[in-house]
């Protein structure tokens, strides 16, 4: 006889937290929000990556790009670029984001004298840097011979075809910097001398590669940005359990800093067999997340085989209709909350902490509470995200309404069969597990994360707590009934707004 769960599977929007005491020390300024992203042993003073603020942006067409995972890094946390594309196209995305802010830089623009002006305007049309070196053979680290910049000509005051030799400034006119300075020297240098961009070249003056000083502006606007070791931005990347041996490695060599398995259903031999490939051939060296699961089973079948991370929910996005056209999946509230007691008995067990991603079912803003007090240690945002302008799909005007493009990765659109690849001989999606749609344009990520996590931050003050272990360690959450849930919203009144336009 089949099994039958005694209790309903519920969502978030049945849930409220309760008040715990605020003392003078629970004020939104002193709440911090970091969090593990993979995960570590008893005793170790600190998880290999944590994350800045709790959220990811989700691994689709239409939300994570190389522009979102800068904006996202800049504000704390990581975009996960999404692997439904070329191996080519998605490494290049990568090593977009990690070549984007690296306090020193390979130079990407490089020509040579005999370029001309169309050569300058040419390669500023296809990758968007104003500043190009020459140097002797046009490659990045070649004889430096001079700098080229958006001041150093006048489009509609010259030929297309004056050469480089006859505008740029030369070699003898430059400030530069040996190989062995430092970034903070750099960057003083930067101030001491008024420039934008200083080349730093080594004793036989071939460059090696440019500090720029957008990048020591851009650190003190956004004191929180995800960073490596060497100060570029950190960003993931989405795989499959189809061609990883090829895709992986490139994604390693690109640059991402954690790997992830974008799969509707993770229970299976496919990410095992996935896993065991990351382990074998790189050990533990690169991260890769694993996922999505609903259930106890499901967590610990992938923390066993070695997931450096769980991702959690079926069926709960805005735009899934996988609960409809297969009748599995569980809802985002009940799976959290058993996944992440999972979590809590597997690391008392093994002494191994494996971070629990809450992937779908968030509507509000308050929802990401919900999600970090039901013991998620970082949430996964898809339609959230494709709000913002740094969501890869075009604005447009819709009945007057400005909106963004956005669509499932089992929607015909996406084409992403190996998201739901069963292992099977076919290459093709058989029937849709999402949508295409639209969703009301909201404007800069920047703007948008600040405020939600300032209720975030704000709620958990109102909990009593200033982090987010004491949140999932301390709070209490009651069920609501649906009276009480109409009763939450504004009731029984008329909205001045309303009676206006009548």
């Amino acid at each position: 006889m089949a099994f039958y769960y005694s209790e309903p599977s519920r969502t978030f929007n049945e849930y409220l937290l309760i008040p715990g005491y605020t003392s003078e020390e629970c004020v939104p300024d002193k709440v911090c929000l970091r969090t593990p992203l993979v995960k570590y042993r008893r005793g170790e003073e600190e998880c290999p990556i944590c994350l800045n603020i709790p959220m990811v942006s989700a691994i689709m067409q239409s939300v994570s790009n190389d522009t979102m995972a800068v904006a996202l890094a800049k504000e704390g946390g990581m975009s996960f670029i999404y692997g439904s594309q070329t191996i080519e196209d998605e490494a290049a995305m990568v090593r977009k984001v990690k070549s984007h802010k690296a306090g020193f830089v390979v130079s990407a623009s490089n020509l040579t004298p005999d370029n001309t002006l169309r050569d300058v305007l040419a390669l500023k049309e296809k990758n968007g840097f104003s500043t190009v070196a020459i140097t002797e053979d046009a490659g990045p680290n070649g004889k430096l011979l001079g700098l080229v910049t958006s001041r150093d000509y006048r489009v509609s005051h010259m030929s297309e075809d004056t050469p480089i030799r006859e505008f740029m400034t030369p070699r003898d006119k430059l400030v530069t910097a040996p190989a062995e300075t430092t970034l903070k020297e750099a960057n003083d240098i930067i101030w001491d001398h008024k420039l934008n961009a200083l080349p730093v070249v080594d004793a036989d003056d071939h460059l090696m590669y440019f500090v720029f000083r957008k990048d020591y502006a851009e650190h003190k606007e956004h004191p929180l940005s995800l960073q490596d070791e060497a100060k570029r931005y950190m960003v993931g990347a989405g795989i499959n359990s189809r061609d990883y041996a090829q895709r992986v490695p490139a994604l390693v060599e690109a640059g991402a800093d954690v790997l992830c398995i974008d799969s509707s259903e993770g229970y299976s031999c496919w990410q095992k067999k996935t896993i065991d490939f990351i382990r074998e051939k790189y050990g533990d060296r690169v991260k890769v997340g694993a996922g999505n699961v609903v259930d106890r089973d499901g967590f610990l079948f992938l923390a066993k085989a070695g997931a450096d991370f769980v991702k959690v929910g079926i069926g709960g996005g805005s735009i899934c209709i996988t609960r409809e056209t297969k009748g599995i999946g569980r809802g985002q509230a009940t799976a959290l909350i058993e996944v992440a007691a999972a979590r809590d008995e597997y690391f008392r067990e093994t002494g191994i902490y494996v971070p629990v991603c809450s992937d779908g079912g968030i509507v509000h803003d308050y929802h990401i509470t919900l999600a970090l007090a039901m013991g998620a240690d970082f949430v996964m945002l898809g339609r959230y995200f494709a709000r913002f302008d740094e969501s890869p799909t075009p604005k447009l005007m819709i009945n007057g309404q400005y909106v963004k493009e956005y669509w499932g990765e089992g929607s015909n659109r996406a084409r992403n069969w190996q998201r739901y690849d069963l292992g099977g001989s076919k290459n093709t999606l058989a029937f849709e597990e999402g949508v295409d749609s639209y969703v009301a344009y909201a404007g800069s990520l920047q703007d948008n994360v600040a405020k939600s996590l300032h209720k975030v931050k704000s709620t958990m003050c109102n909990c009593g707590v200033t982090n987010i272990p004491d949140l999932q360690k301390n709070a209490r959450l009651t069920v609501v009934s649906s009276t009480s849930i109409v009763e939450g919203g504004y009731h029984d009144v008329m909205l001045r707004a309303t009676v206006g336009d009548k």
